[in-house]
């Protein structure tokens, strides 16, 4: 379009709303410095190397998250080695073997629905099933099960967006040369989609790292130092619970920040996992 022609009123308006979509990134930008800015200036001051590797003790402001640290450590590992299976798996079959398309999305709109529960709504359905049905008590292993069910549907449709954007003729090519189906989405499919299984990994790692609501309900908050098996029997607090605990029940609030700048550089160093991830398997595929 030629700005010549433009009428002035059409010229006002068009930089009024560039100025407009400026100010709102600048405020979004502004807004997301600041909240790093401000745990960070907050919270580093208060990391040493005894907060990270003591135990709390009863002694006042004497406050070690340890085991808060390994707790969070099992609880990521045991749901990532239950949920990326049952997630990848439940992917090829509605890509690769469901052959009724209203089943596949009915299940796609449950995984949707899912996905927009409030996370205090599993806490107590973990709770009532893994902890009183199962008799399974507070323990880590609920509070895993739980961020399963949680975490199920990201990792399902990660992969499954990502099993799509598998051409069909590699598929076709493998069966014309005598590949059966397993075969097939074996060496064919699955290497070729394994940026989104990986997506979807991360994505839930960060999802279980940011939990407490649902581990409140399920997990416990223990302050308790165990290895990984006995870890997972028993209650024990993550490293968001902890938060919560010391800067609502104790108001240890400069513990409190010390773990939100952990978080924080958590979360920080996830996205950018992701996004080296995402360039590495794309400058891959162009390859």
């Amino acid at each position: 379009m030629n700005k010549n022609k433009l009428s002035p009123q059409r010229k006002i308006y068009i930089g009024a709303m560039k100025w407009l979509m400026r100010i709102c990134a600048g405020l979004t930008f502004g807004l997301v410095l600041f909240l790093i800015a401000y745990i960070l200036i907050k919270g580093l001051p208060g990391i040493s190397w005894s907060f990270l590797s003591t135990v709390p003790t009863v002694i006042p402001h004497n406050i070690g998250i340890l085991p808060d640290i390994l707790n969070t450590v099992y609880i990521v590992i045991a749901t990532i080695i239950i949920v990326v299976p049952l997630g990848a798996g439940a992917a090829v079959y509605l890509s690769e073997y469901a052959g009724d398309k209203r089943f596949v999305r009915i299940i796609e709109y449950a995984a949707e629905t899912l996905s927009g529960i409030p996370s205090i709504i599993y806490g107590l359905v973990g709770m009532l099933f893994f902890c009183e049905f199962l008799k399974m008590q507070t323990s880590l292993l609920a509070g895993a099960l739980t961020l399963v069910i949680m975490n199920l549907p990201t990792v399902m449709r990660t992969t499954q967006e990502s099993l799509k954007t598998v051409p069909q003729s590699y598929r076709e090519g493998a069966f014309g040369l005598g590949a059966g189906k397993w075969r097939v989405i074996r060496t064919v499919v699955l290497p070729g989609c394994v940026d989104g299984v990986i997506t979807g990994c991360i994505l839930a790692v960060g999802r279980i790292l940011g939990e407490s609501a649902a581990l409140l309900f399920t997990a416990g908050f223990a302050h308790t130092l165990n290895g990984f098996f006995r870890g997972l029997g028993s209650s024990g607090s993550t490293l968001t619970v902890a938060l919560y605990v010391y800067a609502k029940e104790e108001g240890e609030f400069e513990a409190a920040f010390a773990i939100a700048a952990i978080l924080m550089l958590l979360a920080l160093l996830i996205n950018l996992a992701a996004e080296l991830a995402a360039k590495y398997f794309r400058r891959k595929k162009e390859l």
